[in-house]
């Protein structure tokens, strides 16, 4: 087998994932035994309708919550029972965020909201990757302004190059273009999908968008906590 045969590396897998919540002292379940992995470079679109599970899927292979059960395996290393501690600089090396509420910090500027992961890691590089992020989306000549005093599409934009700063091997992105009018979420869209094949980065993306949908490798369809349908892509 010749290394351009080889098949590509598994990123993350979760293994029967559960999660319930205790509400009003009753154990609500929410994810129901799930299973899936995600490869380099693939991209994956999360679908259903409200309540069927598709934000908490997203928040347990992205490591922000914990199942109740199940196991989950980045790069083929168990990490169900990571303490915060170990998890956080893994998690932080390896995937990049996409909300649908942007989550930038409203005191600092753009570019200080986008190089802010890499100074984590102590990377001396990454003001020089922020401005060439914000280069490739056109915001260059906003790097000084702050989250209050740019549009929701700009504001969008710069989260997409936060995601993409410490250069993840997957990025995770909750309804992205949620809070956005119809042609400021298709630029951004676009943009993200533009960025994610450019960077080799896998992305995993939870909507309700049929057509969003149509564009991806694999789509999931969830339906009551439960993968109802794996359906990979034909063309």
């Amino acid at each position: 087998m010749t290394i351009n045969s080889l098949p590509p590396e598994i990123i993350i897998e979760a293994q029967d994932l559960s999660r319930s919540f205790i509400i009003d002292h009753r154990e609500i379940p929410v994810l129901q035994n799930v299973s899936l992995a995600v490869s380099t470079g693939e991209f994956v679109v999360i679908d259903g309708r409200s309540g069927s599970g598709k934000t908490t899927l997203l928040t347990l292979l992205s490591g922000l919550d914990r199942p109740t059960s199940g196991r989950i395996f980045i790069q083929g290393k168990d990490v169900t029972d990571f303490s915060e501690d170990a998890l956080a600089p893994m998690r932080n090396r390896t995937f990049g965020f996409v909300f649908q509420s942007f989550h930038l910090v409203p005191s600092l500027t753009a570019l200080e909201n986008i190089t802010f992961p890499a100074e984590l890691r102590g990377d001396a590089e990454g003001v020089s990757r922020g401005e060439e992020l914000l280069r490739r989306v056109d915001l260059l000549d906003r790097r000084n302004s702050f989250p209050r005093q740019l549009s929701g599409g700009e504001k969008q934009r710069v989260a997409i190059c936060r995601a993409l700063i410490n250069r993840p091997r997957i990025v995770f992105a909750d309804e992205p273009t949620g809070n956005l009018d119809s042609i400021s979420g298709d630029e951004v869209l676009n943009l993200l999908l533009t960025l994610r094949r450019e960077e080799g980065t896998a992305l995993v993306l939870v909507t309700h968008n049929r057509e969003l949908a149509g564009r991806a490798d694999r789509v999931l369809h969830l339906q009551d906590g439960r993968i109802f349908h794996d359906e990979i892509a034909t063309t």
